[in-house]
């Protein structure tokens, strides 16, 4: 049975995800003696993902200007922490390793949040014959998996890495990851975009939209790490890869958090270290055409309630779940969501869109179908939880 897992270094738990089931892409350290630099299926690059006619740059020309800003991180974490993975025995004196890429010569770096989830100390390397520099997690973000490092800004090999726009993005675009799997340093792989706006679940379980899937050839240990369009632009961060059965490996089949994500939650997490989150304490699921024609549904998008958190802010609002459940898999019975804070929605992430600008307390309005008939409920967003409670997280595999 396939699985998603994230590309970190063997500490976290498996974790339902969006495609199959979910873990972070982590990678045991591996003691070669050496360090090694691999470049996998090298072949030229036609055009970027972003300019339309733009002559795109070769893997070779891409590496050479990319690949100095790419670093490779060690976390000290809890022996708790760093248990048995799918991916083998425990690490060393409860260490997780990844990836990460430079930000400016201030000395930014951005990874994901669960390469350095419970750190004690972080060190990144710059390259094989460089040492290990002390850096400061300035903040994390599970709901998105990303976080931002620090070093000091004279040290040496700053090179940033030019970010793209990942919603320029179109399915068969060329891209290139450059990560540390399994310990090797600077590997490059090539693939092309094989879908976007993929849904898959963050660390803490809530859900992170608008994902990029690839079949660059990622494993443990690219957490953290960039894909790169034809320009050598940042599109993507690399967080979770589905696996085959119980090896481990890439099956083809990765996911990267968009560029365009990372442009919003960075800034936020230099000010303040963290990010506060409207949240509503639903989940829904997608409306299609067949769904509503083969369950008799007034409307043929928009988004069906499945669970509300007692207690929650949609609960004390008075939204309302289904009882039914269908051999698909679907509460049936319970609201529709057909607009949300003044947005139309037509699909689960549009509530979600909908309610991001909007601050724990507000009031926003939430238009439903109940029973046929249309009311507006007004919701006061609260806090989002550190983590999606237990009785919203997915009970079985589902495609995104």
């Amino acid at each position: 049975m396939s699985r998603v897992v994230p590309l970190l270094s063997g500490l976290l738990g498996g974790l339902v995800a969006v495609v199959v089931g979910a873990l972070l892409i982590s990678t045991g350290v591996i003691d070669t003696g050496e360090q090694t630099r691999e470049v996998v299926r090298q072949q030229p690059i036609t055009r970027p993902a972003a300019d339309g006619d733009e002559e795109g740059l070769t893997v070779s020309e891409i590496f050479e200007d990319a690949g100095p800003g790419v670093v490779f991180i060690r976390a000290e974490v809890p022996a708790s922490a760093a248990g048995g993975t799918p991916f083998g025995p425990p690490q060393r004196k409860g260490q997780a390793t990844g990836s990460g890429f430079v930000l400016d010569r201030e000395g930014y770096i951005l990874t994901n949040a669960h390469v350095v989830e419970g750190a004690r100390n972080v060190q990144v390397h710059f390259d094989e014959r460089g040492d290990d520099i002390d850096a400061r997690v300035v903040g994390r973000d599970p709901s998105t998996d990303l976080a931002v490092l620090k070093v000091p800004s004279n040290t040496p090999k700053l090179e940033p890495i030019p970010l793209g726009d990942s919603r320029s993005a179109r399915v068969g675009d060329p891209v290139i990851a450059i990560g540390n799997p399994f310990g090797l340093e600077r590997t490059v792989t090539t693939g092309i975009v094989s879908a976007i706006a993929r849904q898959i679940d963050a660390p803490n379980q809530f859900t992170i939209d608008n994902v990029i899937q690839t079949d660059a050839s990622i494993n443990p240990g690219n957490s953290g790490g960039p894909l790169l369009d034809a320009a050598g632009r940042v599109i993507g961060i690399n967080a979770q890869i589905a696996t085959g059965g119980s090896s481990g490996g890439s099956v083809g089949i990765g996911f990267a958090v968009p560029v365009s994500t990372a442009k919003e939650v960075v800034p936020q997490l230099k000010r303040s270290g963290s990010i506060d989150r409207s949240y509503l304490g639903i989940t829904t699921a997608p409306i299609t055409g067949r769904v509503a024609e083969e369950l008799n549904l007034p409307v043929r998008d928009g988004a069906l309630v499945q669970e509300v958190v007692p207690g929650g802010p949609a609960d004390r609002a008075g939204l309302r779940a289904g009882r039914t459940r269908t051999e698909e898999g679907l509460t049936i019975g319970g609201d529709i969501i057909v607009r949300a804070a003044g947005q139309d929605v037509k699909r689960p992430e549009d509530v979600a869109a909908a309610i991001r600008d909007d601050k724990p307390g507000a009031t926003v309005p939430i238009d439903i179908l109940r029973r046929g008939e249309r009311e507006t409920v007004q919701v006061k967003l609260g806090k989002r939880p550190a983590e999606s409670p237990r009785s919203l997280r997915p009970q079985q595999p589902r495609l995104p």
